[in-house]
């Protein structure tokens, strides 16, 4: 077959709803897009594990202890499942980790603001995990096999880790007057953060438009981002709670809720890494590879000797 019937054929299945497999043709850029975005999927999962790790210490109780553990490392799971789906593209673990590491990789900006109270984790749980979700589920249909079942089981856990965040929030709105404004204050500051998870405008992506046409994502920016807010209005009146943004109205014509423009320079800013916690969660993610060194040298060694014992 000629390069053009490859990419024929590829472009075929791609319309026909076909699953791309790894054994499968596909160009470069293709598998160049599917590495960015995979990996920093991976890298924001295990990233994500740091503002929630500061809190394990210092939970309200046992019970809220517990299930934060079991919340952080289900997040290390996920991005153990991602960095899985990655290598299937030809790039290694110890590569990807590298970019991380050397700040040539991304992860979401989202995870480089403080956890400054307890009422975090409910925001963080509910919000951050729940725009996580709004992308994530439409992943479980993506192009591309491996990234699309790798998807179907973080999204199932993604949504307890919703709930539990959304408890938090409804435990603290229904509390003491301290207790309702902790949970306020942390609406007012994971929300516009939360609604920049979706990405930059559709107008200004660099690479939404291909992204859709190889069907990498199913919907843009700009229409997940709406979602979010039209769903997560409503929650918000649930937990009695007042709106984070005044500009929040109900558009009769559109069929959506209006709000205010985001802050873009402040997201572009911490993208470039001059966030509030970017050096602090980089320099964490370094020191936890260098001191685990030893960890994957034995582990290395072990599976070396076990070959070794078995070929003898």
């Amino acid at each position: 077959m000629t390069q053009v019937s490859f990419e024929a054929s590829f472009q075929k299945k791609i319309d026909e709803e076909i699953m791309i497999e790894p054994q499968d043709y596909m160009p470069d850029e293709y598998r160049k897009t599917l590495i960015r975005q995979i990996s920093q999927h991976a890298h924001s999962e295990i990233v994500g594990m740091l503002p929630e790790a500061n809190w394990i210490t210092r939970a309200p109780s046992l019970r809220r202890k517990a299930v934060l553990l079991a919340k952080v490392q289900d997040e290390g799971g996920h991005g153990l499942y991602l960095y899985s789906a990655a290598e299937t593209l030809g790039i290694t673990r110890d590569q990807m980790l590298h970019q991380l590491h050397t700040g040539v990789a991304k992860y979401s900006s989202i995870f480089n603001y403080p956890t400054i109270t307890w009422a975090d984790m409910g925001a963080i749980g509910w919000l951050v995990d729940g725009a996580a979700i709004m992308n994530q589920v439409p992943l479980c249909r993506t192009s591309y096999g491996p990234y699309a079942r790798a998807m179907v089981r973080v999204c199932k856990e993604e949504s307890f880790h919703q709930r539990q965040g959304f408890e938090i929030m409804l435990n603290l709105s229904k509390g003491t007057p301290v207790q309702k404004q902790m949970a306020q204050d942390a609406l007012n500051r994971w929300w516009a953060p939360a609604l920049m998870m979706f990405g930059p405008l559709d107008a200004v992506s660099p690479n939404t438009a291909k992204s859709m046409e190889w069907r990498i994502k199913r919907f843009t920016n700009d229409e997940l981002r709406q979602r979010f807010i039209d769903v997560t209005v409503d929650q918000i009146r649930l937990l009695g709670l007042a709106l984070p943004d005044e500009n929040i109205k109900w558009n009769e014509e559109r069929g959506h809720y209006d709000s205010s423009e985001l802050n873009w320079d402040e997201f572009w800013n911490v993208v470039k890494g001059n966030g509030p916690c970017n050096k602090e969660r980089l320099a964490t993610r370094v020191k936890a590879w260098e001191d685990g060194a030893w960890v994957r040298e034995a582990a290395s060694a072990y599976a070396e000797k076990r070959k070794t014992k078995k070929a003898a």
